[in-house]
């Protein structure tokens, strides 16, 4: 099967290069997807650069997201069958022809989706999942603050939101950026390089639930951001991770500062996740609720391209390897 190498390991993204390596085998309680979309996440970036090592067992080949068709059954799965179209949450592995997973990690493909919409479908989701309804407790009727809401984990989380009943305030860098937020289903959208944020926000009546991926740099506007009883969860230190934060003000507000990483979990965690998210957000992606967008598709042979363009920052949504 053809896959994603780094030339020595890590690099920039000319060190991307085309390989073989030996089929795979589906053992018991797995299956293998005969891939044929692959989604490109911030994740793969820090891997390339050796910054962000696969967990043990997992693949060393990047990739966190697939859709494609099962083309092998391991002994004891009794959901799949060969042919089955699929999506799937990865250790590693996705930038590749083939991938093996734990069968219970995949979702069926809804009818009228395509490969290239479903690739983008299970690492953002199953991270909106997990840290805006699960560590953030959003409910109908509150108000979610995304910063960073253009990019692949940004537009998941304003449909999901809105989806599910609740207010979204974005921010974003650029008007283009902010307006498209809005397009999303955005209720406010905020220019971070024209407006000032903590007014904005203020004037919108702050949040009950903040999705974090800047860091550091947004942690005194996070503060003044929530509500009492607010929830703050990090998911990304783009800014950097190390933040002064007032406890006085966490304890004043009655504020949970919280955050996560999904490629760490253990494969039952994961497992509960996958049912939790078919149950909840997969009849938003049967009735178009939920459609990240896809801001542009690349050729597996041409995976430097897209790595390039997820680092220059200016895209809206996810970006697809086509495999």
């Amino acid at each position: 099967m053809k896959v994603i190498e780094i030339d020595g390991g890590s690099g920039p993204a000319e060190a991307l290069r085309i390989a073989e390596r030996p089929d795979l085998t589906a053992g018991p309680g797995e299956i293998r997807i005969r891939v044929r979309a692959a989604g490109v996440n911030r994740p793969d970036l820090l891997q390339r650069n050796g910054g962000y090592p696969p967990p043990p067992g997992a693949s060393d080949i990047m990739g966190l997201e697939v859709a494609g068709e099962v083309d092998k059954v391991g002994e004891g799965v009794s959901r799949w069958r060969v042919g089955d179209r699929v999506c799937a949450l990865l250790g590693g592995g996705g930038y590749a022809e083939q991938v093996v997973v734990d069968a219970r990690h995949a979702l069926p493909i809804p009818d009228g989706l395509d490969v290239v919409q479903a690739a983008a479908l299970p690492e953002t989701v199953f991270t909106v999942f997990a840290n805006v309804f699960e560590a953030g407790a959003l409910k109908s009727g509150e108000t979610l603050l995304i910063h960073g809401a253009t990019s692949g984990i940004g537009v998941t989380a304003i449909q999901m939101a809105r989806a599910a009943g609740a207010r979204v305030i974005a921010t974003s860098r650029g008007a283009a950026k902010a307006q498209a937020a809005l397009r999303l289903g955005a209720d406010i959208s905020l220019d971070a390089s024209s407006q000032d944020l903590a007014a904005g926000i203020a004037d919108a009546g702050g949040a009950d639930v903040v999705l974090d991926m800047v860091g550091a740099h947004y942690a005194e506007l996070n503060l003044g951001a929530l509500k009492p009883g607010g929830r703050w969860v990090v998911i990304a230190t783009l800014t950097g991770s190390l933040a002064q934060v007032d406890l006085l003000k966490v304890m004043m507000k009655r504020l949970t500062l919280t955050g996560s990483t999904l490629r760490r979990r253990s494969a039952d965690e994961k497992a509960r996740l996958a049912a939790a998210v078919e149950a909840m957000a997969w009849p938003w992606v049967r009735s178009g609720a939920l459609r990240p967008p896809v801001e542009a598709t690349f050729p597996l042979a041409e995976t430097k391209l897209a790595h390039l363009r997820l680092e220059a920052g200016e895209h809206v949504g996810k970006i697809v390897l086509t495999v």
